[in-house]
């Protein structure tokens, strides 16, 4: 199982977008995918025109994740592939905001984590929507990844953010002795047109060269509109949407090259202990 989380310091970039964007990637390659809505805002939920009912949520798991909590907070999408395979969703909930503390407890931050362990034979890729902020809910979602996708329009506040997020990525890798592994800066919101944005490219050129991603996804009516009505992008009948779905088919790429062949333990014990074994391989 493959966790990503898609994550940005600065809201209204179009993080969770590129979030359904990947999961539609995923489904359409026949991938068993979970997505996990631990954002407040819980726009992901909404966006797979989830009607959780009577289910628990991500707030319940982070409270307990134990077997039974985890398996009632996850519910079926209204996405699916051939009737056979749909995209599966941990329910968002405006009560995670209850745990997005800047000083958790160590062992808080590994919750979700934790929840996942339970699901490794049940899912090939996870995929996880994190809030704008630097608090526990995004930590305990980086601590469970195998990378983390940051999300940057071409703007001063957005560059700026990235190199936040990238700082932080470091200093929760040194202070739980695990790695915290970016896959790269995605660019989205991107018009050719714009002096400003043509500006904030180069910049992210020079700052983040080998973080940033060859992939620019532009601003395109067709992908609001498959957001709009619930839709996956990859089953949007325009060429536009067709474009549209390549390029998330190319991120997703990156990111099944950056993990083939390197499943990550899952558990403080177990990462902190295949970290110090990769340490010494290396000496």
């Amino acid at each position: 199982m493959d966790v990503l989380s898609v994550s940005s310091l600065k809201g209204g970039v179009g993080k969770t977008t590129v979030a359904l964007g990947l999961a539609s990637a995923a489904l359409a390659r026949g991938k068993r995918t979970l997505v996990v809505d631990i954002d407040p805002q819980t726009d992901l939920t909404t966006g797979l025109a989830v009607d959780p009912g009577s289910a628990l949520t991500v707030a319940d798991v982070l409270k307990n994740p134990s077997p039974d909590v985890v398996r009632r907070a996850i519910v079926s999408s209204a996405w699916t592939e051939d009737r056979t395979l749909s995209v599966d969703v941990m329910v968002g909930s405006p009560r995670t905001i209850e745990f997005d503390v800047p000083a958790p407890r160590p062992r808080d931050l590994w919750k979700l984590d934790e929840a996942l362990a339970l699901l490794e034979d049940a899912y090939d890729v996870v995929i996880i929507d994190c809030p704008p902020s630097l608090n526990s809910l995004t930590r305990n979602a980086w601590l469970a990844s195998d990378r983390v996708l940051l999300i940057a329009e071409p703007s001063l506040f957005a560059v700026s953010a990235v190199g936040r997020a990238l700082k932080a990525m470091e200093e929760l890798s040194l202070d739980q002795q695990v790695p915290v592994k970016p896959l790269g800066v995605l660019v989205n919101r991107f018009r050719k047109q714009s002096i400003e944005h043509e500006f904030r490219i180069s910049e992210l050129e020079q700052l983040y060269p080998r973080q940033l991603l060859d992939v620019r996804l532009p601003e395109r009516a067709s992908l609001q509109q498959a957001q709009g009505s619930a839709r996956p992008v990859h089953s949007w009948p325009s060429e536009s949407g067709k474009k549209m779905a390549a390029q998330f088919d190319q991120v997703f790429d990156v990111f099944e090259q950056a993990v083939d062949g390197h499943p990550q333990a899952r558990g403080h014990a177990g990462r902190k202990a295949a970290a110090k074994a990769a340490e010494k391989k290396s000496h």
